[in-house]
């Protein structure tokens, strides 16, 4: 596309570092001249699963805080911090759990009323 075309940099730094990359760009004036490349994140990601958390933007951290609530999180419990699996996750473990207790408690009282029922045999 451009073959030969020197630019200077636009910006303090003029050195091609990772944060001070540039683009050649040719104005309707025959000029070309540098565009700043700014850079991209990497996204948010769930902490538990490490999966991108999907509906919420990719932007840089200060962009990020500027956005509209509605692009920095997901409407579910969790939204814009974990991912839809975790949250899963989550509510299964705590339905299993109170299934748990409740079978315990179910356990107990069956043994407790065949101890009854033995005892009560024993002494007639």
């Amino acid at each position: 596309m451009v073959k030969d075309c020197r630019i200077t940099y636009r910006r303090s730094t003029p050195y091609n570092t990772k944060s001070n990359r540039i683009r050649p760009v040719k104005t309707p004036g025959g000029r070309f001249v540098a565009r700043t490349i700014v850079k991209s994140s990497k996204g948010v990601s769930c902490p538990a699963t490490g999966n991108k958390i999907h509906g919420v933007s990719r932007t840089r951290p200060a962009d990020f805080r500027r956005l509209p609530k509605c692009k920095r999180t997901v409407s579910r419990a969790y939204g814009g911090h974990l991912s839809h699996q975790a949250v899963k996750d989550k509510i299964m473990r705590a339905f299993i759990v109170e299934e748990q207790k409740v079978l315990k408690q179910v356990l107990v009282e069956k043994t407790r009323t065949k101890k009854a029922a033995a005892k009560g045999g024993k002494r007639r």
